[in-house]
């Protein structure tokens, strides 16, 4: 196989914690490809679409340059190659939550980043870790580290820690705690600003779309009496208006409506109290709203 210049280009992580979730998500979206062996990119299946599988650090600085049209990063990353100002974030993929933050040993009396003046601070992410200073007034002396950045208190290295966190059990396994959160993150989809073809481009945002939309959603049908739809309306009014179905009893109507997936349970109850029945819940893999 080989890169037609021409061809909408996606990147995406070959590896790390995002590498499976932005596959699981891009297949979800229809977007179908088969990666052989360790190749470097793959063709979509029925699109005009290269699928590029590179180092996460390089994805900014690939859709930034025009080497490829999108990529699916963390924004902690695009931050840290110097790129945000230079791609568009195109969408928020909701996964990959983290934040990065100063770290200091327990019982090390550090307390806030003043506390840190003339300290040595080991960074996994130096570029944002001497900007953080930087605007905090706060002269440390930075020392780039990849890998377990968290041992670097207890080998005596250094005073704090700048790293990415995600629940914290690293931090406490190593007896350190966060100070400070200089920043929050999560995996994006980022575009350059002059893609190949744009109208893939937003085909393919808007199926990523969908889907992140339809994970958030559930889908109820219930059936109720007439008199109290108007209350059921107010508990789930849907995005433009509940799917009002009449049922063979004038009385009644059947009622299909798109709710918050981490409300569905409470909506349920409510529902219920004002006398709806045969509530039920569907998963909705896909919508556009």
């Amino acid at each position: 196989m080989r890169l037609d210049r021409k061809q909408t280009r996606l990147a995406m992580p070959s590896k790390g914690r995002l590498m499976e979730p932005a596959t699981e998500l891009l297949k979800a979206a229809g977007v179908k490809f088969r990666r052989r062996d360790r190749a470097l990119y793959a063709h979509a299946t029925g699109l005009d679409l290269a699928v590029l599988f590179v180092r996460p650090d390089d994805i900014p600085v690939l859709v930034a340059e025009g080497a490829a049209d999108m990529g699916m990063v963390g924004w902690d990353l695009v931050r840290e190659a110097g790129c945000k100002r230079r791609v568009k974030r195109l969408q928020d993929l909701d996964f990959g939550h983290c934040r990065l933050a100063v770290a200091v040993r327990d019982g090390s009396g550090i307390r806030k980043v003043r506390d840190l003046r003339g300290k040595t601070v080991a960074a996994s992410m130096i570029r944002s870790t001497k900007a953080f200073f930087r605007k905090e007034r706060t002269k440390v002396h930075c020392i780039e580290v990849n890998g377990s950045v968290e041992i670097m208190v207890a080998l005596g290295l250094a005073d704090a820690i700048v790293d990415l966190v995600q629940t914290g059990d690293t931090l406490r396994e190593n007896g350190l705690h966060v100070v400070h959160e200089i920043s929050s993150s999560q995996a994006v989809l980022i575009g350059h600003p002059k893609p190949r073809d744009p109208k893939l481009c937003a085909t393919l945002r808007r199926r990523l779309e969908g889907v992140l939309t339809a994970r958030q959603h559930t889908l109820l049908e219930y059936n109720i009496r007439r008199a109290h739809l108007k209350r059921a309306e107010k508990v789930a009014p849907g995005f433009d208006s509940p799917t009002v179905s009449d049922l063979e009893d004038p009385n009644w109507c059947a009622v299909k409506v798109l709710v918050p997936r981490k409300r569905v349970v409470e909506i349920m109850d409510q529902l219920e109290a004002i006398g709806a029945s045969a509530i039920l819940e569907t998963p909705v893999n896909h919508c556009r709203l």
